[in-house]
């Protein structure tokens, strides 16, 4: 989850269906605390008789009116069904444990291309290796893993950089929730006495980074940037802690992430922009898009259920690959939505992303949302010709730096065809993600220990799982079902394209894409000047700063492979991703 636009509000407010939802009453007067968030909660007392005029009032909440003899009809049969939500509320539902619906992208009778395991890397010169450490440290991993495949770089200094880096600048920042020194050391010393031995993982053999936090690393805290867990050590490797490893690649340790994967502000603090520290990075792949913005990692990993790559990405700089959902597993993972949690890479070059996509890319049957697809990538390959929708009001709307990404696409000699997207209420879709994440924490709800949540704000997770709980089932079922019409009237929009150009947040095509599965790719098109923004804005800071930006690719299900291709080339002609934020250089 993200606080991807101007605030939360206009992500998970805008939804019709909350302000007419109804859902189950509270399992007793007040909450019952409980020794753990986990725990099943148990009423201590029986709900009170319910009324007609209980009913009467519940109708507003619901947008429906019944007459008398209704009511009196539904106060006959209520008890019954109050008795087998309470029996439920007692069920021990572990926050891994996953609906028996699980949501599949692919529309049926469709065909998508089978793809291999076939990366092809660009044929760019690395150049010399530099001889200062800050100009290493900021170097794309394109180039690094280059350098230590030539002999000129060992996984050793590298991770040794990172590591010093991380320890004067992650307190300033607030990206790291744990460093992780003597893994670190330890999995780079190894890569370098294979490569010694003529042996390569691939193209992230050595390469240090760091890992959000709400994936397990066994032995190693994973405290979902919340307060309930901050103690929490993960028993298992996540599935993509095991394949980054196989991979070659270090781990530095654990980076920051909002409360329960939301915005940027933890139990710990609140991470920070590194190109102006006096506003958050946004969320809630925060220290991952801080972290490598600043030259912290080589690259990190994040998550995304509804912008939480995107928007960090686009708030500090970086280049965020969300992909197609499904790719990658989540087992191991913190579930906040079961059918939108998708994990990517975050880098300082779009080429980077290809090569973490590669190695954690790949079917794992402990998630059952997980699909069986090869990945296919030439980031080299010619864009000449690629079709490539856009829409002039987009960028009418849009910054200068977007304009700029569009004109490169020109350049490039992309095909530009004008789409349009119907219109639609596609904010009723907000219902899942407020559906699905209170019901991954109802017991943190139930028990009263949402109260230690650093934030309780009204737009925060406490108020948003409060309102859920008012979201009714027969509302929940036709939002799921409005969910497949959009993801039938994507694929028409799609039909014929290589991509879609425009603004990170336009048309509310962030928001679309993440519920019917498309990648995304948020790349640096430019800088702007702008006031303070985020966790700290509070109207205090007037002066303007000038700060990075992203414009973004989307592509078809599964077609990564080429936006990444377009991305590299508009990348090069924009040449702003080199930029370094002045007070971490």
């Amino acid at each position: 989850m993200a606080n991807t636009l101007a605030s939360r509000r206009d992500l998970l407010m805008g939804s019709a269906l909350v302000a007419v939802a109804a859902g189950f009453p509270a399992a007793s007067a007040a909450r019952q605390s409980v020794s753990t968030p986990d725990s099943p909660v148990a009423p201590e007392t029986s709900p009170a008789a319910i009324s007609a005029d209980n009913v009467r009032a519940a109708e507003r909440l619901l947008a429906v009116e019944y007459t008398d003899a209704e009511r009196q009809q539904l106060v006959i049969e209520i008890d019954d069904w109050l008795e087998r939500v309470t029996r439920l509320r007692t069920a021990d539902l572990p926050n891994g444990l996953a609906p028996a619906c699980v949501f599949d992208p692919r529309l049926p009778g469709q065909a998508y291309r089978e793809q291999s395991e076939g990366l092809r890397r660009s044929d760019a010169s690395a150049g010399g290796l530099p001889a200062d450490a800050v100009s290493i440290a900021y170097a794309p991993v394109w180039k690094l893993s280059k350098w230590i495949a030539s002999g000129a770089l060992s996984s050793r200094r590298l991770t040794d950089i990172y590591l010093d880096r991380i320890a004067r600048h992650a307190p300033t920042l607030e990206c790291f929730i744990t460093v992780t020194p003597e893994i670190a050391r330890s999995q780079a010393d190894q890569c370098d006495r294979e490569t010694a031995a003529g042996q390569s993982r691939g193209p992230l053999h050595g390469i240090p980074y760091g890992m959000k936090d709400i994936i397990d690393v066994a032995g190693v805290r994973a405290t979902w940037g919340a307060t309930p867990w901050r103690d929490r050590v993960a028993e298992n490797d996540a599935h993509v802690t095991t394949l980054l490893r196989e991979a070659g690649a270090v781990l530095l340790g654990k980076t920051t992430n909002g409360a329960l994967a939301y915005g940027e502000r933890w139990f710990g603090g609140i991470t920070r922009n590194p190109w102006n520290i006096q506003e958050g990075s946004s969320g809630s792949s925060a220290g991952s898009a801080s972290a490598t913005a600043a030259g912290l990692v080589g690259f990190s990993i994040g998550t995304e259920t509804l912008g939480s790559i995107v928007s960090p990405s686009n708030r500090c700089g970086a280049t965020g690959l969300r992909p197609t959902f499904g790719r990658v597993s989540r087992s191991g993972a913190m579930a906040l939505c079961w059918s939108l949690d998708k994990i990517g890479a975050i880098a300082r070059g779009v080429e980077d992303t290809a090569f973490v996509l590669a190695a954690i890319n790949g079917e794992d049957a402990a998630d059952p949302g997980s699909i069986p697809m090869g990945f296919d990538c030439d980031a080299g390959a010619s864009v000449r010709g690629m079709r490539v929708g856009w829409n002039p009001a987009w960028f009418e709307g849009g910054s200068d730096a977007d304009r700029a990404a569009l004109q490169a696409a020109r350049d490039a000699g992309v095909e530009l065809v004008e789409i349009s997207l119907p219109d639609l209420p596609y904010d009723a879709l907000f219902s899942v993600v407020e559906a699905e994440s209170a019901a991954a924490f109802e017991q943190l709800t139930l028990s009263g220990q949402d109260d230690s949540l650093v934030w309780q704000e009204p737009d925060a997770w406490p108020n948003t799982w409060r309102r859920a709980r008012f979201i009714s089932a027969v509302d929940f079922i036709n939002v799921d079902r409005f969910r497949r019409q959009v993801m039938a009237v994507m694929h028409e929009v799609f039909e014929g394209l290589d991509a879609v150009i425009a603004p990170n947040f336009a048309a509310s095509l962030l928001v679309i894409t993440n519920f019917t599965g498309h990648p995304q790719l948020a790349f640096r098109s430019g800088f702007a000047e702008r006031p303070t923004r985020g966790s700290f804005g509070d109207g205090s800071d007037t002066s303007m700063h000038r700060v990075p930006q992203t414009t973004s690719l989307w592509a078809p299900l599964f077609e990564e492979g080429r936006i990444i291709a377009l991305g590299r080339e508009l990348e090069a002609r924009l040449a702003v991703s080199g930029e370094r934020p002045p007070n971490f250089s």
